[in-house]
């Protein structure tokens, strides 16, 4: 929508605790109410002439709304403000689409779109890791609360009854019932009260991170290598070959393969195959 169908008041500044909220609050409260036919003549206008004068007119009539529905998510610790200015963001697009043909009011088609837009906010915003992905997930997460009767972990019944009610599986109830039971958790130390709490920088640093230990690693890994090939090098052409069929191909060779091979009894092939790995690790360690 263009910028232009944003209402004056909405272009305010963020709400602040200085009480700039209180009196937003009241400023659309006291905002008229359109009657049906002004609300029709209005979405006419916008629909057919596109006057974004009548768009204007529309989005704050109904801004009092807003503010009703965005209330109803103050249970997830997000600032009321910000709930507000993305629900009027889901009025704009209502106005936008709304059809006055279709014989029903903007407030009752609005409403998908306020909480679609505030939905998506809580939903980024709630946990810094994302917490619902899938379309099952969604549902649980803004009706799980709605259907907790007590304080505390669902027993089997309450799950099977949540999973049905809300038509997804069991184990996903249980999942989100986790998910949403969990906290952030800083990753580096902070003051935090609790002597026995240990900040996940302490156990989860990547030693391999490290680039004179990276460089270490490579230079000995290098080492080996060459090590290894001189080692091979050293070996005669059988016992080379008999490594090689037997270690370093995709398909191994077995005993009586290389015994038919070279005509000889497996178990001289074995012999051989010892002997030429134990001049391998000799090598390697010397």
């Amino acid at each position: 929508m263009s910028k232009a169908l944003v209402p004056a008041k909405m272009n305010m500044a963020m709400p602040t605790p200085t009480g700039s909220l209180d009196s937003y609050i009241q400023a659309v409260g006291a905002i008229p109410v359109l009657a049906p036919e002004e609300e029709r003549d209005l979405a006419t206008r916008l629909q057919q002439d596109g006057d974004l004068g009548a768009a204007r007119q529309m989005v704050l009539a109904h801004l009092r709304f807003v503010v009703h529905i965005a209330r109803s998510y103050s249970g997830y610790g997000l600032p009321l403000g910000d709930l507000i200015q993305e629900g009027n963001i889901g009025l704009m697009k209502a106005v936008k689409r709304f059809d006055p043909d279709q014989g029903v009011r903007l407030v009752s088609f609005a409403v998908h779109w306020i909480r679609a837009e505030i939905h998506e906010f809580v939903l980024r915003n709630w946990r810094i890791v994302k917490v619902a992905t899938t379309k099952a997930q969604r549902k649980l997460f803004f009706n799980l609360r709605k259907n907790k009767q007590r304080l505390g972990w669902f027993t089997n019944d309450e799950v099977n009854a949540v999973a049905h009610d809300l038509g997804v599986k069991p184990e996903t109830v249980r999942e989100m019932e986790s998910r949403m039971s969990g906290r952030d958790v800083a990753f580096d130390l902070d003051d935090h009260d609790d002597d026995a709490y240990v900040a996940p920088e302490t156990y989860l640093g990547d030693e391999n991170a490290d680039p004179a230990r990276q460089w270490e690693s490579h230079d000995w890994s290098e080492h080996n290598s060459q090590r290894l090939y001189g080692a091979l090098a050293d070996l005669d052409d059988r016992s080379r070959d008999i490594l090689a069929r037997r270690w370093m191909g995709e398909k191994k060779a077995t005993l009586q393969e290389l015994a038919d091979q070279y005509q000889v009894s497996a178990e001289r092939i074995r012999q051989l195959e010892n002997n030429a790995m134990k001049k391998l690790k000799a090598a390697l360690v010397a």
